[in-house]
């Protein structure tokens, strides 16, 4: 097992673990080219939402497609905010790319994940705007959403900081549909009903309680579900 410390994110290791001249790459030929790859793609996206951004604002998809006032509205309004979670996603991806690169810790295998990221991170800005629009989640005033300002501002940050955001829906969705079984034995050990029936039962030749004995399938009572 190779024990070797990796060097920390800067400014704690400004010089990635290296020493003082040291500057040629350390990836072979084949990793570069791979690495320009993602490199280019992302910086298509960075560049590409604004530019996009801008012809929306500019309202030329109403003009092609002779559209009017009401049903350009919402198109103007979650395309900005499909964007801007897009754009936050981008944002990750591209610090994320270079703080791998220059720590040498990019691999190919995770290249699926710096592809796939900007365009969930895109569902999820545009799907919380809809979210807070609909006075689902009272972070905002559902008319406060209104606002193109206030919907690229939280699409952004909900494409940068996606895993918050998919942890705040999942408290969405509790409050809809409940929390499962499977998740209350998760974080609270069995449930009372669960603990009743199994850290106790009766001796089969007396009436009194025999605690903490297995059950015939051989489960201990009491345990917490992994």
């Amino acid at each position: 097992m190779n024990n070797e410390r990796l060097p920390d994110f800067a400014p704690v290791d400004p010089t990635d673990g290296r020493k003082l001249g040291d500057w040629p790459s350390k990836y072979p030929p084949a990793a570069r080219r791979a690495i320009r790859f993602d490199a280019c793609y992302l910086a298509v996206l960075l560049f590409s939402a604004p530019i996009t951004m801008m012809i929306l604002w500019l309202e030329y998809p109403k003009d092609w497609l002779a559209l009017s006032d009401g049903k350009f509205k919402p198109i103007l309004k979650y395309g900005f905010a499909w964007l801007s979670g897009g754009l936050g996603g981008t944002v990750f991806g591209v610090k994320w790319l270079y703080h791998s690169v220059a720590r040498q810790i990019w691999h190919l295998d995770r290249r699926l994940w710096r592809i796939f990221t900007p365009h969930i991170s895109a569902v999820l800005g545009s799907i919380f705007v809809v979210v807070i629009s609909s006075g689902m989640l009272r972070i905002f005033d559902s008319q406060a959403i209104e606002s193109l300002s206030l919907v690229i501002s939280v699409a952004f940050l909900v494409g940068l900081f996606s895993d918050s955001a998919v942890a705040k829906l999942s408290e969405v969705a509790e409050i809809l549909f409940g929390v499962s079984r499977a998740k209350e034995k998760h974080k609270g050990g069995s449930t009372p009903d669960e603990t009743s029936s199994t850290s106790e039962r009766k001796d089969p030749e007396s009436s009194e309680i025999v605690p903490g004995e297995s059950l015939p399938n051989g489960n201990v009572p009491g345990g917490v579900e992994g």
